[in-house]
């Protein structure tokens, strides 16, 4: 048996450059397996936390900076900056597509452009992501 670190070590770089999101209680579960199964991004889904299932958008904006993670939402009501400062949130993604394939075309493009060795690339701010959205729009 090895020490802690001989153990743990491999598998915490494993997952050092990995996407870490949040995403909350509307994403659709579908998409939440997507993302850590296809993506293989480091998830961490409200739905699947009792605690957090009822908590108020505040809470959830709170927490994703507090974890460090990326806030993925449908929810419009997190672009209000004077209810939630990018400066005070880890990074928010409000995604906006027709049906839950349009949001792993997003996820896609998010995976192969945004969060390219960048585990955290929205700190500090906001991206409202539709289907027509591009790189080059960051």
């Amino acid at each position: 048996m090895g020490t802690l670190w001989s153990e743990l070590g491999p598998v915490a770089d494993a997952v050092r450059n990995r996407p870490r999101v949040y995403a909350d209680a509307n994403v659709p579960s579908g998409v939440v397996r997507f993302m850590r199964d296809q993506l293989r991004w480091d998830v961490l889904f409200v739905l699947d936390h009792p605690d957090l299932r009822r908590a108020r958008d505040t809470e959830h904006y709170r927490l994703a900076r507090q974890l460090q993670r990326t806030l993925i939402t449908l929810d419009r009501d997190y672009l209000d900056d004077s209810q939630f400062p990018p400066a005070h949130g880890a990074g928010v993604i409000v995604m906006a597509a027709p049906d839950q394939r349009g949001l792993m075309q997003l996820l896609t493009r998010f995976h192969q452009h945004l969060f390219v060795n960048a585990p955290l690339p929205l700190d500090g701010r906001k991206l409202h992501a539709h289907p027509d959205w591009q790189p080059e729009h960051v």
